[in-house]
């Protein structure tokens, strides 16, 4: 497949507004690949050289970006930048320039997808003295060999700024579409995915041996698992009558981690949102190779700990933690501790099928007694009165805490999915709300007054409707925010703008803006209301559901990839809860 095609693809996906043309327009791109392209093209989809969780970086910024597009189209860095300032966008100046050059707009080009892609890792692992002036020269010679549309979407590859509206749902539907089968293969394929995290992976192995061999794809200690997440609901009585006798932990403040001990020597840390974080954490790898097992996988909360006072520090405290560099220092500074609460693997043996109680003995018996070391055991309780629950969690609220994660007894570790085997239960912060929310900013309206300083009046923000892999509206948040935050969130939406709604978007209220479903915020509100605005669970009504009052608490982006917001799901529960409480 030559680059100019799967370019002429990645147009074509960004044009759209449709979700069903989106997929087919993938599909037809996924099974128009040779056998040998098809992992790399999935990768480049998600502007990509690997797997998310495969730390291979490009280290090229805006202005390295600009130099190679100068230095292949004879152009003046500065005017790039300029231009950069009006547009937003490096790829469409690349594309200009590109055109401007004799027959560049529209020159057949015979570079093809893998040699583009093996070039691209080229300039990713140009490294040392002078690697810097390596990685232009390697963009700037591929840039000569592309058309106008291939230099556009080619740019956008290593600045991670694709705009092609694709989430993971849609690639493994677009897979299984490709493969010739109907919507019943993709429970399959999600599986897979929820056990690996390597899309190029599962469409490899679809592609050469079938779908039973993608439902055979198990664990691997180095792959992280995607997490399973807890559902919502209101009180303890509420908890009990939904999971019965269950046992209780701590929901702590922290960074949710995953710990993979892959033999002897090595230990590879991964973020909920499957981002590598091992180099940040020195402490937990060293007390991990310490565990007898050689291999395991293991998933608990991370957060700044004062082992003498026996107190947890705020949230904003661990963040300080989350740096490449000066972390030697930081370690001194601000200790941590992991509190460790799923064992999910253990020396070849997959032990996500078994119940939580039986993996929660296995995690104990790896741990040990280890009270004053980097890992510990987090605390639990198995209860069946609704008093007893709330004692446990009035005392993790009294040390600092945000509340408890119930869980039933007799489940299966069940990973990426949300369901009722975990439940929250989180303090009152505010209004007539449990819970804070994560949002998704879907675009932004001018300012008027002193807004108009920062370009940004109101966000309009959404929630992930994961039955359809969408992004449906629920509020618009103008107040709460200090002068800095509408900068930061201006400079951030300024570089994911897209000029029409995007395909994954379902709004009703048309902003001055639209940008991509990247930036993930933690939303307060008093209340969930209905609305006729608002498309968040509109699809089976003429009436959606909406925040009031909402106000911007955090950016969650470092942590909570889009698909990781709360769910429409969510907070439909969270409206009929609140009903039950001021019945």
């Amino acid at each position: 497949m030559r680059f100019a095609d799967l370019a002429r693809t990645f147009d074509a996906l960004e044009a759209t507004s449709s979700r069903r043309e989106l997929v087919a327009l993938l599909a037809e791109a996924l099974s128009l690949a040779a056998d040998d392209e098809l992992q790399p093209l999935i990768y480049l989809c998600q502007g990509r050289l690997a797997a998310t969780f495969i730390p291979i970086e490009f280290g090229m910024a805006d202005k390295t970006v600009a130099d190679a597009i100068g230095v292949a189209y004879d152009a003046d860095r500065a005017a790039v930048l300029r231009r950069y300032d009006t547009l937003g966008d490096l790829g469409l100046i690349a594309a200009e320039l590109r055109a401007a050059r004799p027959s560049g707009a529209d020159r057949e080009t015979a570079v093809g997808v893998l040699d583009v892609y093996t070039r691209l890792h080229e300039i990713a692992q140009a490294s040392g003295e002078g690697s810097i002036a390596r990685k232009v020269e390697l963009l700037a010679a591929l840039l000569r060999e592309v058309d106008a549309l291939g230099a556009k979407h080619l740019v956008r590859i290593p600045l991670g700024r694709m705009r092609l509206g694709i989430g993971d749902p849609t690639i493994l539907e677009a897979l299984a579409l490709a493969h010739g089968a109907d919507s019943s293969l993709r429970p399959t394929l999600e599986a897979a995915y929820n056990r690996t995290s390597d899309l190029g992976l599962i469409g490899r192995t679809l592609r050469t041996d079938g779908p039973a061999a993608v439902a055979q794809l198990t664990i691997r200690p180095g792959n992280p698992i995607r997490p399973a997440l807890a559902e919502r609901l209101g009180d303890a009585a509420a908890i009990l009558a939904r999971l019965g006798r269950c046992a209780v932990e701590p929901k702590f403040d922290g960074f949710r981690l995953q710990v993979h001990r892959c033999g002897d020597q090595e230990v590879r840390i991964f973020s909920r949102n499957l981002e590598e974080l091992s180099a940040m954490f020195p402490e937990v790898t060293e007390a991990t190779l310490r565990l007898p097992s050689h291999e395991a996988i293991f998933e608990g909360e991370v957060l700044a700990y004062n082992p003498s006072t026996e107190e947890f520090l705020p949230f904003q405290q661990t963040t300080r933690r989350r740096r490449k560099h000066g972390v030697e220092a930081l370690v001194a500074e601000l200790p941590l501790r992991l509190f460790a609460f799923d064992l999910l693997y253990a020396d070849g043996a997959d032990l996500m099928p078994l119940p939580y109680t039986k993996r929660r003995e296995r995690l104990a018996a790896l741990l040990g007694d280890r009270e004053r070391d980097a890992l510990a055991l987090a605390p639990a309780e198995v209860v069946a009165e609704p008093e007893e629950l709330e004692r446990f969690f009035e005392q993790a609220i009294s040390q600092g805490l945000e509340g408890i994660v119930a869980k039933k007894l007799d489940a299966p570790y069940q990973a990426g999915a949300r369901n009722f085997n975990w439940v929250k239960l989180k303090r009152v912060s505010a209004g007539r709300l449990q819970d804070t929310v994560d949002c998704v900013i879907l675009g932004y309206l001018y300012g008027r007054g002193k807004r108009a300083a920062f370009g940004v009046g109101a966000l309009l923000v959404g929630v992930y409707d994961d039955e359809r892999d969408e992004f449906a509206t629920v509020t618009k948040i103008g107040t709460g925010l200090s002068d800095e935050e509408w900068r930061t969130i201006r400079e951030r939406c300024d570089k994911i703008t897209a000029p029409q709604r995007p395909a994954r978007i379902f709004s009703r209220i048309e902003p001055s803006v639209w940008v991509e479903p990247q930036v993930v915020i933690e939303v307060l509100a008093d209340e969930v209301t209905r609305s006729p605005m608002h498309t968040c669970g509109m699809r089976e009504s003429k009436l959606g559901y909406a925040l009031r009052f909402p106000r911007l608490i955090s950016f969650r982006s470092g942590d909570k990839r889009p698909e990781d917001a709360t769910t429409v799901r969510e907070i439909i529960g969270l409206y009929a809860q609140q009903g039950r409480r001021t019945a």
